[in-house]
């Protein structure tokens, strides 16, 4: 349901300070983003079968700044091999380049290298007038080498990693994704993102072997956990996750982009 204009000023995602929001189609009707007040509206890549179809990736970037996540190793990306989904994608829907998660990826696919096809792939979205989105998880190098727009994933460095990206003279854009869990709810918190921190190595290791990683985690895990969502996603009241918002532009964050951990509809 489209929000009115005094709805929209007071709804979660405009007081969380969020530019965007990251939706993945296997979770929700991506349509839904143009009921949000954002304009800029980021798809994660779940697999080919998930990819939405032309049609609605083109409606949809009608009203938002959309970019789709394209691995660069995956068959209809591959820029040295089938690139035939790029095709696919409206003019108006652009790139955000990235290696691509292991597990939407074949074998054949997780073997192929990395560095050249990230390489031309940004080369074409240049050659096409555009400036690719590079994301930059596990090849950090890689992204800064490929250029563009550097997509971060929040973590507990991120601070000083902006900093020292700034000091050392890159005036680059940065663009970060973090998942988004707009409640105090300490239960709700680790529910929506107890296991995400989880798989991070730091926290991995300082978890107690075999622990839950969600609202039924106690003791040593709990605390662990506790801590760790806050570290690697945007947690509270709408208000404290906004502070936390300017908190990152002020070092240097461009763009903030929020994927709803516990549904688009909490960010209504």
């Amino acid at each position: 349901m489209k929000l009115t204009a005094s709805e929209a000023a007071d709804s979660v995602v405009a007081r969380t300070n969020l530019d965007g929001v990251a939706l993945k189609p296997t979770e929700c009707d991506v349509s839904a983003a143009v009921d949000l007040p954002v304009d800029l509206v980021c798809l994660d890549y779940e697999g080919r079968e998930a990819l939405p179809d032309a049609d609605a990736l083109a409606a949809l970037a009608e009203s938002v700044d959309l970019r789709v996540t394209t691995p660069v190793r995956a068959d209809g990306f591959d820029p040295r091999g089938d690139d035939s989904l790029v095709e696919t994608l409206p003019e108006a829907a652009k790139r955000v380049l990235v290696a691509g998660h292991g597990a939407y990826l074949s074998e054949t696919e997780r073997k192929r290298a990395v560095a050249p096809r990230l390489g031309d792939a940004a080369a074409a979205v240049r050659e096409a007038g555009g400036t690719p989105w590079v994301g930059t998880e596990g090849v950090e190098r890689l992204a800064l080498a490929a250029g563009g727009v550097q997509y971060d994933l929040l973590s507990r460095t991120t601070e000083r990693d902006v900093r020292g990206l700034r000091a050392a003279g890159f005036d680059g854009e940065v663009a970060l994704y973090a998942p988004v869990v707009p409640t105090d709810d300490e239960d709700a918190v680790l529910d929506a993102v107890g296991d995400y921190a989880a798989r991070r190595r730091p926290v991995r290791e300082a978890l107690p072997e075999g622990a839950e990683t969600d609202a039924a985690a106690t003791g040593r895990a709990r605390e662990v956990l506790s801590a760790a969502v806050r570290d690697f996603a945007l947690v509270g009241d709408p208000e404290t996750i906004g502070e936390r918002v300017r908190e990152l532009k002020a070092v240097g964050v461009d763009h903030v982009v929020g994927y709803p951990a516990t549904g688009v509809d909490a960010l209504r």
